[in-house]
């Protein structure tokens, strides 16, 4: 039995989750948010693993790779793309998966980006899906794929506001 994994995501009023390979919003409250809940364990000597395709760890600036205090799992098809040691390369979705089945990783989470949710959002392990909801529209090149068929809100925060964007965290369960 492959352990759950969850899904986090930031994405504007279209979908939209990325636009050259960054973030099109700086929301810190956002950022807080998402370390909080990735490094969060409930037992003392437990991690979390991060999963996420090449192009999220590129777009992550050096000085906060690799993300501290959780195993890093980069998914390439390049097998001669350096990675820092600590860090796992991952070949597909269901090696990254493999690397957690351990009993120090507590939670797993898929950080993106767009193709790597494509192939984690309808697989039979996704759990949740935690969305910053970015009550606006950004110019973006990269979506979420569609998800709300197959999922049921659980959970919604207050309204937020910074630099001008209204968000939300939304906790949603796989149907």
């Amino acid at each position: 039995m492959v352990k759950p994994f969850d899904i986090v995501v930031a994405a504007d009023l279209k979908d939209g989750i990325g636009k050259d390979q960054t973030l099109p919003w700086k929301l810190s409250g956002d950022m807080a948010y998402f370390k909080e809940l990735t490094c969060s364990v409930t037992s003392p000597g437990m991690s979390n693993a991060v999963i996420m395709g090449r192009k999220t760890w590129e777009s992550i600036p050096p000085k906060f790779r690799p993300l501290s205090g959780r195993l890093n799992i980069v998914l390439t098809r390049d097998a001669g793309f350096e990675l820092p040691a600590g860090v796992l390369k991952a070949g597909d979705f269901e090696e990254a998966l493999s690397f957690c089945q351990t009993p120090h990783v507590e939670n797993i989470f898929v950080i993106g980006g767009g193709a790597i949710f494509a192939q984690s959002m309808h697989h039979a392990a996704l759990n949740r899906l935690y969305l910053t909801d970015v009550h606006a529209v950004y110019p973006c090149d990269t979506f979420l794929p569609p998800y709300k068929e197959d999922f049921e809100l659980v959970s919604s925060s207050p309204i937020r506001c910074e630099n001008g964007v209204e968000y939300c965290f939304k906790i949603y369960r796989k149907l």
